[in-house]
């Protein structure tokens, strides 16, 4: 639960129910305010009776209601009910095609027809509505929207908001992006310059800023006098513009802004985007070290690039040569053999040595995840423990070398293998019995982990915390395991939300001091449906 949430629902104790009684369930004082945490978590159980869903849709505020929305067992009719509740509620059920256009009226919920349009669902006649709409935020979304009638994008063209032009000049066909990428209005070209259907003449005049005249205006002179940059620390409530903007006439931090979009976009021409491989903006070298067309003699010149972030983003570019990757990894700049690493066309005796040389962390690279089935084997045998731990990162190994891995001597191995589907319990209690509090908690991740097992793993000396969580939301997880569980503080909330969880406790933990607790033990699909009724009539009776 979100804190937002929590902190807008009211709080209040209520006492235990009789375990032997799920009717039974006595709550506090009738002075005490509703315990409304026990509603959201019933509106998230998939066990819910219909007949309670109704009850609950009829008593629902606005976050129950988009709780309820997000069920997948609802009516059309209990779904337009919600969806009546207000567009935050509307807008989602749109997207999902829960809602057709007849479920919407637009003047009553502009959202929600958004959204319809924006997903080809709505009807073509809303938008010229729309499109004059009183509210900016409803026109800006509506330039969002495909296939919008040329009278619409003519409305919206000429849109008194600067906001409403820049949103349609960033999704517009390309005929209108040519026409706005020469808006007198900075704004409006840099959202051009990202749009993938501005044509690649008009981008390269964008980024060169050659065939098309001076912008007049950006949003830094539209609201302050110039000369002016903004400091990163105004303190100023109502001032949005980011940190380092500036205008002295020229409109300089926004024609930097057109410059990277139009970088970053791969409609650019490649031999207009190299001209800013020694340019002064590190973030403009950047975005040109990242491109997939990078000429090989342009990449030559960034690995020689002074700003490590420049040559970080360079190494994990797959467009980059062999020749390149080798003279990159032995690169000693922050983040830059990291990110070769990520590299998918890395060599693999080039990984190897990176592998020592710096903190991959827990995680599959992309070459490890393509290695062919001779490169695989020769990985597994590697005597380089660093290695063999990036391979068992793989969950789709050949039995034979999965098992290996797994009685590997290394602890950084056979944790990373710990969590790979079909290792026998044999395999996963050696791993235990071999390297102990360093691969417990990995091994109570196996989905195949027997339930036997993952009770003892609960009961290891010395204990493993994480082993609590993991345990816990664990679907082989047994009735004996989850009560420790409960035990531990962070995975009580995922022990009392889980079906093995004995009935009886489930609905102890109703009344539990803790709102998460009572929250989750409502969500539980093993709840009784006698004990689902009467934690909702208590709140409208």
């Amino acid at each position: 639960m979100s804190s937002g949430k929590e902190g807008a629902r009211l709080r209040s104790r209520v006492g235990a129910p009789s375990p032997r009684n799920p009717r039974a369930i006595r709550w506090k004082s009738d002075q005490d305010v509703p315990v409304t945490h026990v509603l959201h978590g019933l509106a998230t159980n998939p066990s819910l009776p219909p007949e309670l869903i109704d009850l609950l849709i009829t008593i629902a505020d606005t976050d129950l209601s988009s709780e309820l929305a997000a069920r997948t067992d609802l009516t059309p009719a209990q779904l337009t009910t919600l969806a009546a509740r207000g567009d935050e509620i509307a807008v989602p059920l749109a997207y999902e095609g829960r809602l057709t256009a007849d479920d919407i009226d637009p003047a009553a919920q502009p959202y929600a027809a958004l959204a319809l349009l924006d997903e080809r669902a709505g009807h073509q006649e809303w938008a010229p509505l729309l499109a004059t709409h009183p509210t900016t935020r409803v026109r800006e979304k509506l330039a969002a929207c495909p296939d919008l009638p040329p009278d619409v994008v003519r409305t919206l063209a000429a849109d008194p908001d600067i906001q409403v032009v820049a949103e349609l000049a960033l999704w517009t066909t390309p005929d209108t992006a040519a026409r706005l990428a020469r808006h007198p209005h900075a704004e409006v070209r840099r959202s051009a310059a990202a749009n993938e259907s501005t044509p690649p003449a008009v981008l390269e005049m964008l980024i060169t800023g050659e065939g098309v005249p001076p912008a007049q205006r950006c949003l830094v002179c539209d609201r302050e006098e110039t000369p002016f940059v903004h400091e990163s620390s105004c303190q100023r409530p109502e001032c949005d513009l980011p940190s380092g903007a500036a205008c002295d006439g020229s409109h300089q931090s926004t024609v930097h802004e057109i410059q990277r979009m139009a970088l970053l976009n791969l409609a650019t021409p490649i031999d207009a985007a190299v001209r800013f491989a020694d340019h002064p903006s590190m973030l403009l070298r950047s975005a040109l070290a990242i491109r997939p067309d990078l000429p090989p003699s342009v990449g030559v010149r960034l690995a020689k690039d002074p700003i490590p972030g420049v040559r970080a983003d360079l190494a994990e570019n797959p467009a980059i040569d062999d020749t390149l990757i080798r003279t990159l990894a032995a690169d000693r700049g922050h983040d830059v053999q990291r990110r070769l690493a990520h590299n998918p066309n890395v060599p693999l005796d080039v990984l190897a040595d990176l592998a020592r040389a710096t903190r991959i962390g827990s995680t599959l690279l992309p070459r490890i995840a393509a290695a062919s089935a001779d490169e695989t084997a020769r990985l597994a045998i590697s005597p380089d423990p660093a290695v063999r731990m990036l391979l068992a990162q793989r969950r789709d190994l050949p039995t034979t070398i999965r098992d290996a891995l797994a009685a590997d001597p290394d602890a950084k191995v056979a944790k990373s293998v710990a969590p790979h589907p079909g290792l026998s319990d044999a395999h996963l209690r050696a791993m235990v019995a071999r390297h102990g509090v360093q691969v417990v908690a990995r091994v109570a991740a196996n989905p195949d982990a027997s339930p036997a097992l993952l009770e003892e793993l609960t009961r290891h000396q010395p204990p493993v915390r994480k082993v609590f969580r993991e345990v816990a939301r664990h679907p082989h997880a047994p009735a004996p395991a989850l009560l420790v569980c409960l035990t531990d503080e962070r995975a009580r909330p995922l022990a009392a939300a889980h079906p093995n969880l004995p009935p009886n406790v489930i609905a102890e933990l109703l009344t539990d001091n803790d709102d998460r607790m009572a929250e989750a033990a409502a969500s539980n699909p093993s709840l009784a449906p006698t004990v689902m009724s009467v934690a909702s009539l208590r709140f409208v009776l």
